[in-house]
């Protein structure tokens, strides 16, 4: 029997939310061509439940957490991470505090999707760092159908705003993703986002050589949590640590290291993440994440 791969999941996910809840899915030109990376069911139309929005940016977010309040759980979706920067005004500033101070939830399943290449000096990369620091929103980044899932029956029994960090590239992925630990490790790597595509190749490069890199994916993000095997392999790393994103260093990378000195306050702590500067439209002014080949040259540099 096929398996379903993470864009046919979120397509079901979709279907049924909007059949069950008589909810809504909400952003902007969401049955234009492609109908949003095909994570959109071709069936759903205006009639039920597609609801797109002008090109203003900054009213979205008033306008899904006023369904928010109306009790119907209703998805967001932020074609490009870029455009946080306009749409969360009102999410953060109204939907993620209604419950603590009214009393009135406002959930929202927010589908934030990141990418890079040529998309220019807005669109590009991951900026969940912005939401981070807000009381009243949780955040994930799956990268896999079974972790998608998981998330999503969590917030149908929850009264939060969940963010759900998504990656293009990330849509064809069927396989669940498996972590590489070992009890004494000479560096300990933490991938998220994009970067966890990479995990395989860099077990296989190092599993060549006499050094123990381990090799963690992390998609619990806010809260952070880490299962108790991942967390005694932080502490049992006797070298380096290393976080590797596709956000800037000062952002996500930055909050997920200083929860992992909590661990281990000897090993060297270090950060690979997006080159500090303003992406362009051109592949030659590319801002991209760390590759494969980035990431073993530098555990190797760590490894010296």
């Amino acid at each position: 029997m096929k398996s379903n791969n993470l864009r046919e999941v979120i397509c079901k996910i979709t279907k049924e939310h909007v059949k069950r809840n008589k909810s809504m899915v909400f952003g902007q030109n969401l049955l234009g061509v492609g109908q949003v990376n095909g994570t959109i069911p071709k069936e759903l139309k205006e009639k039920n439940g597609i609801i797109d929005l002008p090109m203003a940016d900054v009213a979205g977010g008033g306008i899904v957490a006023g369904a928010a309040l109306s009790g119907k759980k209703p998805i967001y979706i932020i074609r490009y991470q870029g455009y946080n920067w306009f749409n969360m005004t009102f999410i953060v500033n109204y939907a993620c505090k209604s419950n603590e101070i009214w009393k009135i939830p406002a959930p929202i399943f927010i589908r934030g999707i990141s990418n890079e290449g040529s998309i220019g000096p807005v669109s590009g990369s991951a900026h969940i760092s912005l939401f981070y620091k807000m009381p009243g929103i949780k955040i994930f980044s799956p990268h896999t159908p079974k972790e998608y899932q998981k998330i999503y029956r969590d917030f149908l029994k929850d009264k939060s705003v969940y963010y759900i960090s998504e990656h293009r590239k990330s849509y064809d992925n069927i396989i669940e993703t498996k972590n590489y630990l070992y009890q004494s490790s000479d560096v300990t790597v933490l991938l998220n986002s994009i970067t966890r595509q990479s995990a395989n190749k860099i077990n296989e490069y190092f599993q060549k050589s006499e050094f123990k890199v381990s090799i963690i994916h992390t998609y619990r993000l806010k809260p952070f949590k880490l299962s108790k095997k991942e967390i005694k392999t932080i502490k049992k790393t006797k070298k380096s640590i290393l976080i590797c994103d596709n956000d800037y260093e000062d952002g996500l990378p930055a909050i997920i290291k200083s929860k992992i000195c909590n661990h281990n306050k000897s090993a060297n702590i270090e950060v690979l993440a997006l080159p500090y500067k303003t992406a362009g439209h051109h592949p030659k002014v590319d801002v991209l994440p760390p590759s494969t080949v980035q990431i073993i040259s530098k555990i190797k540099s760590l490894l010296k």
